[in-house]
């Protein structure tokens, strides 16, 4: 399953791929274009489908909240950063010691896919202080929404596979040491992993499809609901087929 995915994900980050490599020579583009390319991973590539399947259904049943878009990008560029400025400061020798741990955390993504999936078919409740999803008809408090959003991207972010690893370690960091504006390139490429899901975000927006199952009921808001419940069951499935 991993090598079929990995063979789509190849042809679709070729041509950014390509163009990261000619970009080499202008630092912040090179980084934007790499976590474009890392978005088309395959470890990347089931977490931004969440991501857009979740934010995507609930924009189109309240809204969209660029606020909760903006903090699950903001929680990838937290991540990113915090991984790279470890790096910086401590060295090469932290890196290696540090990707031991980045399978286990990979395999966590997989599961809570799975209860995300089932919660929001309904099948249980939670009275956690993050909220990932406002039901229809519940009213919550925007600092939990986007509190939820925030841990979403950063979790998200950790999950790496080799393709992942190549593009952060061996292609972005060495840029990091030399370039005069290393500091900022985890957070660049940060926001390349998160273009697919703004531009899904920013088209519903542009289609004003932005809250438009809330003006036909909740009913139908429950029907979105749930079939995005099963899709993120299905995703969590096949994350779990591929790295376990």
């Amino acid at each position: 399953m991993f090598e079929m995915i990995e063979g789509i994900s190849a042809i679709l980050r070729e041509p950014f791929m390509n163009a990261a490599n000619r970009a080499e020579s202008i630092p912040l583009l090179f980084a934007l274009l790499l976590g474009l390319v890392g978005a088309l991973a395959p470890c990347q590539f089931s977490g931004n489908l969440s991501a857009i399947t979740l934010y995507g259904s609930k924009s189109v049943n309240h809204g969209v909240s660029w606020a909760d878009s903006l903090f699950y990008t903001l929680g990838k560029v937290v991540a990113f950063t915090l991984i790279g400025s470890i790096v910086w400061i401590v060295g090469q020798e932290f890196q290696r010691e540090l990707t031991q741990y980045f399978p286990w955390i990979r395999r966590i993504l997989g599961p809570m896919l799975i209860v995300i999936g089932i919660y929001m078919l309904g099948l249980f409740t939670m009275r956690w202080t993050v909220r990932l999803w406002k039901k229809p008809g519940h009213r919550s408090s925007g600092k939990k929404g986007k509190w939820g959003a925030f841990m979403l991207g950063f979790s998200f972010s950790l999950g790496f596979c080799p393709t992942m690893f190549l593009l952060f370690f061996m292609l972005l960091m060495p840029v990091t040491f030399t370039s005069a504006t290393g500091f900022v390139l985890p957070a660049i490429f940060a926001v390349g992993t998160a273009i697919p899901f703004l531009i899904v975000i920013g088209v519903i927006s542009y289609l004003g499809a932005g809250g438009v199952v809330m003006k036909k009921g909740r009913r139908l808001g429950l029907i979105v609901q749930r079939t995005a419940g099963v899709v993120m069951i299905a995703i969590g499935i096949l994350d779990i087929s591929m790295f376990w």
